[in-house]
């Protein structure tokens, strides 16, 4: 079981910045590929960023790509999302999810294979 946990949602004026923290615990951290996912208002669930167990494997949603920054710190058991330039659009709850991968660049952007899943931090942004 691991246990997720969000942190730095909030209020942001459009331009602004926001970073989102998720920390793991429960078990091996460096065993799981990380992908954050949020969920505007009244939409479903999407995928914003992934980041392979070793870090070196990255990959976006392309309305993203270029603004936001998706790290982790296998030392502190989280991963980062440094949200910049935002805008209204990126207005939603921001969800972390873990998931168990034998390959150390994997990557995913598919909510279904993704085994564990934090509550979720709200991201709001005013224009």
């Amino acid at each position: 079981q691991v246990q997720l946990v969000e942190s730095g949602g909030g209020l942001v004026q459009a331009g602004g910045s926001l970073r989102l923290s998720c920390a793991a615990s429960g078990r091996t951290f460096s065993n799981y590929a990380m992908g954050w996912f949020r969920r505007p208002p009244g939409k479903e669930r999407e995928f914003v960023a992934a980041i392979s167990r070793s870090g070196d494997g990255t990959y976006y949603r392309p309305s993203v790509k270029g603004r936001f920054t998706i790290s982790r710190d296998s030392a502190k058991n989280t991963v980062y999302l440094q949200m910049s330039s935002l805008k209204p659009e990126d207005t939603a709850v921001y969800y972390c999810a873990a998931e168990r991968t034998l390959g150390r660049a994997y990557v995913s952007d598919d909510q279904s294979k993704y085994d564990y899943w934090g509550q979720g931090t709200q991201v709001t942004v005013s224009s």
